[in-house]
């Protein structure tokens, strides 16, 4: 009889590895609806370009005077008090039960995020506002996102951080050959450090506001419209799940692969 040798931290970057899997084959198999096309082809030229510079300014706006207004709005303190409970279980037994745990807390972050991006969403779409909700529909996503942060220890105040946290969006929301190497990228910047240091923060930026410009177009296009807006509205959540999936994916990585040096080196690769 075979036994398995693997610690409980090496099984649950296997099954990180298998969920990124996943996600790999969703990026390669995306096919954008034709109605959709048909739709997007139609909508003015400028209004992407308003998009793409709405979604520029809002991250700007965020980052410069948003995060502490964000941190205001969750118990910042007790969450890393949680963390801190949760690390010390995982060094003190290091079993599968306490890795477990720490995840399904992590996770709980969503339910009152998803309620919140539906509410604004909905809310401003019957109204007919597309554009201003960008603010708190980005907000809504970054509160979610520097939650996960701080449920695995990691702090988002840093350029450094919030570099990666910006190519995190990027990457969530990008398909087929761009999805691996995006992938790639996040998973090689802190140990290598040489993907996102010659971008620059501003543009990077700007990748990250056209991935969201690109994808999100029809859907804020049509959340202008008073009352058919709605429908634009609802689609704030489904983003919301789809992006904070995948950041809480690497936040877990990046916290288990901190844990233990010896399988980090096993597991991170240089792609510059």
């Amino acid at each position: 009889m075979k036994v398995d040798r693997k610690s409980p931290i090496e099984k649950e970057l296997n099954r990180i590895m298998r969920e990124e899997d996943k996600l790999a084959k969703q990026a390669e198999q995306y096919r954008s609806l034709k109605w959709k096309e048909a739709l997007e082809n139609k909508i003015p030229d400028k209004i992407y370009t308003h998009l793409q510079k709405a979604f520029c300014k809002a991250f700007e706006l965020i980052f410069e005077k948003g995060t502490a207004l964000i941190d205001k709005t969750y118990s910042k303190e007790e969450m890393e008090k949680d963390f801190k409970v949760h690390n010390y279980a995982v060094d003190l037994k290091g079993g599968k039960k306490e890795l477990r745990r720490m995840k399904a807390d992590a996770e709980r972050v969503n339910f009152l995020n998803l309620a919140a991006s539906t509410v604004e969403g909905v809310g401003l779409g019957i109204l007919g506002i597309g554009l201003p909700d960008i603010v708190l529909f980005l907000s809504v996503i970054l509160r979610g996102v520097y939650e996960t942060a701080t449920k695995y220890g990691f702090s988002y105040e840093s350029e450094e951080e919030k570099m990666y946290i910006l190519k995190l969006l990027e990457a969530s929301l990008s398909n087929g050959e761009k999805w691996e190497s995006l992938n790639k990228e996040v998973d090689s910047f802190f140990a290598f450090k040489c993907c996102l240091q010659a971008a620059g923060f501003e543009e990077q930026l700007r990748k990250t506001a056209d991935a969201f410009a690109v994808d999100m177009l029809l859907a804020k296009f049509v959340q202008g419209i008073p009352v058919i807006g709605i429908v634009g509205g609802l689609s704030n959540p489904v983003y919301y799940k789809r992006i904070l999936r995948y950041v809480q994916l690497k936040y877990r990585k990046r916290y288990l692969l901190k844990k233990d040096s010896r399988v980090s080196s096993e597991w991170e690769r240089p792609i510059c």
